[in-house]
C-alpha cells in the first residue's frame, strides 16, 4: 500500500510538472544556449555554466540547451543573441562576468548581489 502512495505522489508531481509546462508562464520565457567543443572535451565546463545559469536565474530560464560542436567553439547564446565567444574574447568566461551578461540581456533590471559589488569594486 505504501509503495502504491509513493507512485500516486511521484506521478502528481510529474503531472503538475507538465501542465505548468503545457501554459507557459511570461517570465520563463528565456532560452540560454551554450555551444561546446567535443574535440576540446569542454563538456564538463558547459554543464558547469548551465548548472550556475540555471541556479542564478532560477524562474527564468525557459530552456537551456547544450550544444555540442567541433573546432574549438565555445559560446553563450541567450536569446539568440550572442554573449560570450572564446574565439573572439581569446578566453573562457568567468562565470561572474558570463551571469552578468546573460542578465543584461533576460532581466537588466535584475540585481545580482554579491556578483554585482564585487564587479563594482574593481570599476
Amino acid at each position: 500500500m505504501d509503495h502504491r502512495r509513493q507512485h500516486r505522489a511521484r506521478t502528481g508531481a510529474v503531472r503538475r510538472y507538465w501542465a505548468r509546462r503545457a501554459t507557459p508562464d511570461p517570465a520563463l520565457s528565456h532560452r540560454i544556449e551554450i555551444a561546446y567543443c567535443t574535440q576540446c572535451r569542454w563538456l564538463l565546463r558547459a554543464t558547469w555554466m548551465a548548472q550556475e545559469l540555471l541556479t542564478t536565474f532560477d524562474g527564468e530560464i525557459a530552456e537551456l540547451v547544450l550544444c555540442p560542436g567541433t573546432g574549438g567553439v565555445f559560446e553563450v547564446h541567450a536569446d539568440g543573441q550572442r554573449v560570450w565567444s572564446r574565439r573572439e574574447e581569446g578566453r573562457f568566461p568567468d562565470i561572474v562576468e558570463l551571469k552578468q551578461r546573460v542578465r543584461d540581456v533576460i532581466a537588466p533590471e535584475r540585481d545580482l548581489g554579491h556578483a554585482d559589488r564585487s564587479s563594482q569594486r574593481l570599476d
